[in-house]
C-alpha cells in the first residue's frame, strides 16, 4: 500500500471528509475530548495517510513552522490497529520530512504513554508532562544533522 501526501489545496473534498471523519472518531469520540479538532493548521499542513479499501488506516499531518517541522494528529484507525502501522506511519512521515526539510528538527506533542514508542524512533523529551485536553502529554524532538 502506498502513502499519500497532499497539501490542503491538493485534497479532494472526499479525501478531506475522510480525514476529518477518522480524526473526529478518534480524537473527539474515542478519546472523549471536546476540543476544536479542525483548526487553522490544516490549511498549512501536508496531510499524510494510507488507506485500504477506501478507508483511512493511518494518518498524520506535517506542519512546517519556524521552530521546526511539527508532526501531529498521529492516528491508526480502530480497524487497522495491532499490525505495526503506527511505527510504519511515523517512519514514512519522517522520511518525507527528511526529503523536504533536511536539517530542521521534527517536533511532536506525544501522549505520555507513547513516550517509549517515540524514543525508539529517535525522539527525546523536551518538556515535563502536561495536560492537553485532559490527556497527559509531553513535547519531544528529533534533531537532524545540520
Amino acid at each position: 500500500m502506498r502513502w499519500n501526501a497532499k497539501t490542503f489545496a491538493e485534497l479532494s473534498t472526499q479525501e478531506l471528509f475522510a480525514i476529518y471523519q477518522v480524526r473526529t472518531a478518534i480524537f473527539v469520540v474515542e478519546q472523549q475530548c471536546a476540543y476544536q479538532e479542525v483548526d487553522h493548521w490544516d490549511q498549512s499542513a501536508v496531510h499524510f495517510w494510507q488507506e485500504f479499501d477506501g478507508k483511512i488506516c493511518a494518518y498524520c499531518r506535517i506542519i512546517p513552522q519556524d521552530d521546526g517541522i511539527h508532526i501531529g494528529r498521529v492516528l491508526v484507525a480502530q480497524h487497522a490497529r495491532g499490525k505495526g502501522l503506527a511505527k510504519e506511519l511515523v517512519q514514512h512521515a519522517l522520511a518525507y520530512c527528511q526529503q523536504y526539510w533536511t536539517t530542521e528538527p521534527v517536533l511532536i506533542q506525544a501522549q505520555t504513554y507513547l513516550q517509549n514508542f517515540y524514543r525508539t524512533l529517535g525522539f527525546q523529551p523536551t518538556s515535563a508532562e502536561y495536560l492537553e485536553d485532559g490527556i497527559p502529554h509531553l513535547d519531544m524532538k528529533l534533531e537532524k544533522n545540520k
